[in-house]
């Protein structure tokens, strides 16, 4: 019995097809067949129904399945645990990041990791919450960024960064378009945009109109993602709630439309990792990376009254 085969296994019951399996592990099908039928053989049983398309995981093969995912974790922690007493960066770190995180970070971010830690390989995955959640449990993420606070006894949360949310109105808004600042405790939530399910970034809007009882019945419009929302609002159709950095990505003429809160809610943003993570060092160092290049952001230099700052935590 070996790693490989192991590994092989996993692959073949993630795609429930021997061909794509060989094509994911780059190796060639009768290669990665023998190698699964070594296994069987030394193990007397099929994990496999081949009689089936797509293929099906016998019983005993499910329990085999999910023993190989604890056996290749624990094995993966040898390299980790070298790497983490020589305090060092090498080797491949995959990290899962929200939709509604990703294409505002990671721009800010990557380029300057990669200069200054170019023996690390970075993997970014965009994902959803639960699955990185899922990730981060199963040993497949290394590390998440996500919105906190998740309440997961089994995920350690390292905060980055607290980001102001915003309106972004249009003038068919009428009064609210009018308005300096926006009293967040009289706006009109019937006509609100937001991300459809899914996205945590709804959960956080939804959060802030908890003690709206037809909050959920009255939402007109829904879209995955923020640009979709934005140009819904310049056609007329109601208001949003965005998150600080994304207003950085707007046209010139569309910044008129932002409004700031009188009392400025925040989404907290959060590096996040199983308690089982050995390489803490990688996630102190990543952490400052992001906070370091935060704080020199223009948009980050001064407060003003009509302007909220992001937080570095």
């Amino acid at each position: 019995m070996t790693l490989i085969q192991l590994q092989y296994v996993l692959t073949v019951a993630e795609y429930k097809n021997f061909t794509i399996a060989a094509e994911k592990a780059f190796v060639s099908q009768p290669t990665l067949s023998m190698q699964i039928q070594k296994l069987e053989k030394t193990l007397g049983v099929e994990l496999f129904d081949r009689t089936t398309n797509p293929i099906k995981i016998t019983p005993i093969g499910k329990k085999i399945v999910d023993q190989a995912k604890v056996i290749l974790l624990e094995a993966s922690k040898l390299s980790q645990i070298v790497e983490e007493d020589k305090q060092s960066m090498n080797g491949s770190v995959v990290i899962g990041i929200i939709p509604t995180i990703t294409p505002t970070l990671v721009p800010l971010f990557y380029k300057t990791f990669k200069n200054k830690y170019p023996e690390s390989d970075l993997v970014i995955k965009e994902m959803k919450t639960e699955d990185i959640l899922r990730g981060l449990k199963e040993g497949y993420l290394d590390f998440g960024i996500a919105s906190t606070p998740l309440g997961d006894t089994q995920i350690i949360e390292k905060p980055i960064y607290k980001e102001p949310l915003v309106g972004y109105v249009s003038p068919q808004n009428g009064n609210l378009y009018k308005e300096k600042l926006i009293d967040i405790n009289k706006l009109n939530f019937n006509n609100l945009l937001m991300l459809e399910e899914g996205h945590c970034f709804r959960d956080v809007v939804l959060d802030l109109c908890k003690h709206k009882d037809t909050i959920n019945s009255n939402i007109k419009l829904e879209s995955g993602s923020f640009s979709t929302l934005v140009s819904l609002v310049n056609e007329g159709f109601g208001f949003t709630i965005l998150p600080l950095l994304e207003t950085e990505k707007l046209l010139e003429a569309d910044k008129k439309n932002i409004r700031y809160f009188t009392t400025s809610p925040t989404r907290e943003v959060s590096l996040i990792y199983s308690t089982n993570q050995i390489r803490t060092t990688f996630a102190e160092k990543l952490t400052e990376l992001i906070k370091s290049i935060l704080r020199g952001q223009l948009f980050l230099e001064e407060k003003t009254e009509n302007k909220p700052q992001i937080k570095v935590l």
